[in-house]
């Protein structure tokens, strides 16, 4: 087994290289070979400054997930860092890459810092569940002060190497060789005669803090923008007692809320989704050395709202991206539309103006289709119909190079039929973005029969360019996240006309987890669109299937959403705000009396219940028909794109942590009382048989 811990002596400086690839995590080898590492040093006279750095691309990226959920084994952590701080010879973290959970906890027991220019710091736990349970919410106080320690603790992100000298985490940049800067930073301290610097002998506070009442604002702000989540009031609990207690104190009483987050329910299912994101890289028969098709450059097709977003995700990560409109007016509406978006965000303050500029100076509006014939891949965002994509197709054909990448941004037409209107089907895929483009995380990758193993390979790698969460799915009606959504919003309207209100549906789905009710969804993005989707299904109901009809009468009466100011709700002089729509409830009264019911009221669970059993099982026949490959896959399509909690780990996440068998019994019975749609999915009555669980799959 190679070596992961090795000590150099320079002089009176001892210099410990960690090497574990890929990332330096700190899995037991580690830990157990840092230990013996400082113990060593400590007992060596000659040694007067211990220097520790990292070889390869990173310092420390935090534990080793191949350990998550086993049991812990000694040396733990912890102790790994409190034996650190605690050495009475002065330590200098050198850090490069990314100093990050764990790692940033080793850096902080060491007495100083340095760091690259390009370094980052941060603790993340709390995206996984948990919190820094190494001392990171009593160490990070002592030097960066509550509220810093406060915002980077509670939602995880990191910082950059100048702002964490700012903030005191760092103590300076370094320019050179890594083990140089680190040797001539150790031995200055020799010369200075300045000794161990421990960080848990601080105060927990910068002067001018109130703790009390920066303690108190953020777990109000968590309580408002996270409910429901478990880990963040653990998080500002931790930070609180660093505040309140002793240095010792305050590690027990983080350890304690580190364990009560460990056995939380949502630690597992957020770390499911760590791992699922990871594993839908992975597609069967896709050889992980398959040929790239290259994309230095790219087209969208269409400026609409859809269209420049994703225009925008180019030239967002440094793509050179053109911007097909058909007239002169429609192509400065989209240009403008392109600047607006990044203006707002230089007055938010979470873009430069010099960030703005280089990113709109990679995206070119053109109105003739021959400028599109040297680019490497085209996306076509135009209206949803077969037709209309069949002209833009054939042009596309037509114009692009031989080897361009065609691809698709529909939502919900068969990209089969799509790639036949061109002479090369094997170089059009899906690339099925979400609303806003440019924001949203989800790409579904749609692999159409033709589309060769090199063209999957190489959208699947564009979209992590993109900094998309890219998962590939198969051809059908909605692919995976529509197709499910399609059941869910039905069940919801069946729901208005049997007794609930919209904002009855939508508040138990949103005190659930979801970010939206699903009819305020619809609302937002247009009945008629809805209404166009419904009817391309109409002619392919099955025997028993049929639709809600309340729909249908808001398209008839021109209620059509936000975009007219009434749907579902009413949306009053252009706020958003939903109110009730008066002409409602007779729509539902008409609607129920068609289906020859008569409405009643309902409870919070049964709508909860008639929604989620939809999704899940319709997933499970998606997965039966290999239109996803794993349960995981769609797990992570619900977290990234439609808003499902990621606390919950996704609805077949959910349907494991509820029991199949419970499930199922439900679903049955709902087959019974409401018909066709209910009818079970045949692998959930398979696993069920076979007591196992879509995890087990």
């Amino acid at each position: 087994m190679p070596e992961v811990v090795r000590v150099e002596r320079h002089g009176d400086v001892a210099l410990i290289k960690v090497d574990n690839p890929p990332v330096n995590a700190l899995g037991l080898a580690l830990r157990a070979g840092l230990l013996a590492a400082f113990r060593a040093t400590e007992a060596d006279a000659a040694v007067r400054a211990v220097v520790l750095l990292c070889e390869g691309r990173t310092f420390m990226a935090g534990a080793d997930i191949k350990e998550f959920g086993k049991p812990a084994q000694a040396p733990s952590l912890p102790e790994l860092v409190e034996a650190i701080e605690a050495a009475s010879k002065p330590s200098v973290a050198v850090i490069h890459g990314s100093a990050l959970g764990g790692g940033l906890e080793v850096a902080l027991a060491c007495h100083y810092r340095i760091a690259t220019t390009t370094a980052q710091v941060g603790l993340p736990e709390v995206k996984l569940g948990l919190l820094p349970g190494a001392g990171g919410t009593q160490r990070l106080p002592r030097l960066a002060g509550v509220a810093k320690a406060l915002e980077m603790i509670v939602s995880g992100a990191p910082i950059g190497a100048a702002q964490a000298v700012e903030q005191g985490i760092v103590d300076e940049l370094l320019d050179s060789d890594l083990a140089d800067a680190g040797l001539a930073y150790a031995r200055r301290l020799i010369a200075e005669g300045r000794g161990p610097r421990r960080t848990g002998e601080r105060q927990a506070h910068l002067p001018d803090e109130d703790c009390a009442a920066l303690i108190a604002a953020k777990h109000a702000e968590v309580q408002k923008r996270q409910p429901g989540l478990f880990s963040p009031l653990r998080c500002v609990a931790a930070v609180e007692a660093a505040t309140r207690l002793p240095l010792a104190e305050g590690l027990k009483r983080e350890r304690e809320l580190f364990q009560e987050c460990l056995a939380s329910a949502q630690r597992a299912a957020l770390i499911h989704s760590f791992f699922a994101e990871r594993e839908a890289a992975k597609i069967a028969g896709l050889p992980a050395d398959t040929p790239l098709r290259e994309v230095r450059s790219a087209a969208v097709v269409g400026g609409g709202t859809m269209g420049v977003g994703i225009a925008l995700c180019f030239a967002n990560v440094g793509i050179p991206v053109k911007l097909l409109e058909i007239d002169g007016a429609a192509l400065e509406r989209a240009l403008q539309r392109a600047r607006a978006i990044y203006q707002a965000s230089v007055e938010r303050g979470s873009l430069s103006a010099e960030a703005r500029d280089k990113r709109l100076g990679l995206l070119q509006g053109v109105l003739d289709d021959a400028a599109l014939a040297d680019v490497d891949l085209v996306i076509e965002a135009v209206f949803e119909s077969l037709e209309v994509k069949r002209q833009v197709f054939a042009r596309l054909d037509a114009v692009c190079k031989p080897g361009a990448i065609l691809a698709s941004n529909t939502s919900s037409l068969d990209l089969d039929q799509i790639a036949a209107f061109t002479q090369r089907p094997q170089d059009v895929v899906g690339l099925h973005f979400f609303s806003p483009a440019n924001v949203m995380r989800l790409l579904e990758v749609v692999r159409g029969k033709a589309t060769s193993a090199e063209v999957l390979a190489s959208a699947m790698h564009l979209g992590k360019r993109l900094k998309k969460v890219a998962v590939a799915v198969g051809v059908c009606d909605g692919f995976v996240g529509n197709r499910m959504i399609f059941q869910y919003g039905r069940q919801a309207e069946f729901l208005l006309e049997e007794g609930a209100s919209p904002a009855q549906v939508d508040k138990a789905l949103r005190d659930f987890g979801m970010a939206m009710g699903p009819l305020a969804v619809r609302d937002l993005s247009g009945l008629d669109i809805s209404h166009a989707i419904r009817e391309g299904q109409r002619p392919r109901l099955k025997p028993g299937q049929t639709l809600p009809t309340v729909l249908d009468q808001l398209f008839a009466a021109g209620m059509l959403g936000q975009k007219s100011g009434v749907g579902f709700y009413r949306y009053q002089d252009g706020a958003r705000a939903p109110q009730d729509n008066p002409a409602l409830p007779a729509m539902l009264e008409q609607a129920a009396a068609l289906r020859g019911i008569r409405r009643q009221p309902l409870s919070d669970e049964h709508i909860v219940e008639r929604c989620l059993f939809a999704l899940i099982n319709e997933a499970a026949q998606i997965l039966d028909e290999g239109i996803a490959q794993r349960a995981s896959d769609i797990d992570l399509i619900f977290l990234n794109g439609y808003g499902f909690p990621s606390w919950r780990g996704g609805p077949l996440f959910y349907a494991d942590s509820l029991g199949l068998e419970h499930v199922l019994q439900r679903i049955r019975e709902f087959h019974q009382r409401f018909g066709a749609w209910w009818q079970p999915a045949p692998l959930l009555e398979r696993l069920v048989a076979e007591g196992r669980r879509f995890a087990d799959l």
